[in-house]
């Protein structure tokens, strides 16, 4: 009984105590919601761009407020990952089809969907490593253009 006990406690604690992930859960119940990913990201892309700035900002303050700078990379960096994760977890494990070489009108908006993919887990990391804005305008431009061809090729 208590070994039984102490594998409960155990698991209990793995379950309360493990990060919590907000991607999909990978199980083709065919739930998705592509709009609302979409929204995420380009929440996330603001979050970025602002801490940036704020970065920009309070670097150029005397006496500098480490702290509050610190906290702003950090965010930005958490808002970064979490577009990489969207990205990775959601959209290229499960909504990004793969298609026979056969098909090849198929096999073109595979490829050209998955460099799409590529470039946006580039450039936010890109965000991660910088405080330059015009990695924060490829992103968006990056998101936009995968975006559209996304739904694009949905409606077809």
């Amino acid at each position: 009984m208590k070994k039984t006990q102490g594998i409960f406690i155990f698991l209990m604690m793995i379950t309360l105590f493990k990060p919590a992930v907000f991607s999909h859960c990978e199980i083709p119940c065919g739930i998705y919601n592509d709009e609302m990913r979409f929204t995420m990201i380009e929440e996330h892309i603001k979050t970025i761009e602002k801490a940036i700035k704020q970065i920009e900002h309070l670097s150029g303050h005397q006496p500098l407020n480490f702290n509050q700078i610190v906290r702003w990379v950090t965010n930005k960096e958490k808002h970064a990952e979490e577009i990489q994760q969207i990205m990775s977890q959601y959209f290229l494990t499960q909504r990004v089809k793969l298609a026979e070489k056969e098909e090849d009108k198929t096999h073109k908006i595979y490829l050209e969907h998955l460099s799409l993919c590529h470039e946006i887990l580039v450039y936010a990391m890109k965000t991660k490593q910088t405080t330059n804005l015009s990695n924060v305008e490829k992103l968006k431009m990056a998101v936009k253009v995968f975006k559209n061809s996304y739904f694009k090729a949905k409606a077809k």
